[in-house]
């Protein structure tokens, strides 16, 4: 599972969360598909990256791989 979530991060989460000048990075999976992720650049100080990791990473992720049962910040 690890290596579709990088998949994802490098194709589609990334290339949108640059143009931002922001980024996440995959920490680990959990046993319970829990995602854990480090925001980095402009994520990682902004008032608004809980909303970005919750909504925009975590639909991304489950668009594809619906398995994941929830994502956190690292």
């Amino acid at each position: 599972m690890k290596e579709k979530i990088q998949k994802i991060i490098n194709e589609k989460i990334n290339p949108a969360l640059g143009t931002h000048g922001g980024s996440c990075v995959l920490v680990d999976v959990t046993d319970e598909n829990i995602v854990k992720m480090k925001l980095k650049g402009a994520c990682s100080g902004c008032p608004g990256a809980l909303i970005t990791l919750k909504g925009f990473v975590l639909d991304a992720l489950q668009a594809e791989i619906p398995e994941i049962t929830d994502i956190e910040a690292v």
